[in-house]
């Protein structure tokens, strides 16, 4: 399983239309194969601050998802948006002994 976590953080005057076009993002990649979640969170004390939290089966299910045409479309129509570039990382999960 692949942990996958991405901050986005937009122009405050965009934080509307940024969740309205993650929203959509996330809603697309939860129908993916090997998306076994995906979950939105907006910060409610900086509600231009977004992350992701998404769960895949493998390295490939992620690498298939980015290439995607609805993940295209919202990189492009973030562009003007974007506060930075988001930033997108990998994660393994540590278990307790």
């Amino acid at each position: 399983m692949v942990h996958v976590m991405a901050s986005i953080v937009v122009q405050p005057e965009q934080a509307q239309a940024a969740r309205t076009l993650l929203a959509g993002l996330a809603a697309e990649s939860r129908r993916e194969p090997g998306c076994l979640s995906y979950e939105l969170f907006q910060r409610p004390d900086l509600p231009h601050v977004f992350r992701t939290v998404e769960q895949w089966q493998a390295v490939a299910d992620v690498d298939a998802h980015m290439r995607t045409p609805h993940v295209g479309k919202a990189i492009a129509a973030g562009q003007t948006m974007f506060a930075a570039p988001p930033e997108i990382v990998s994660y393994a999960r540590v278990d307790a002994p």
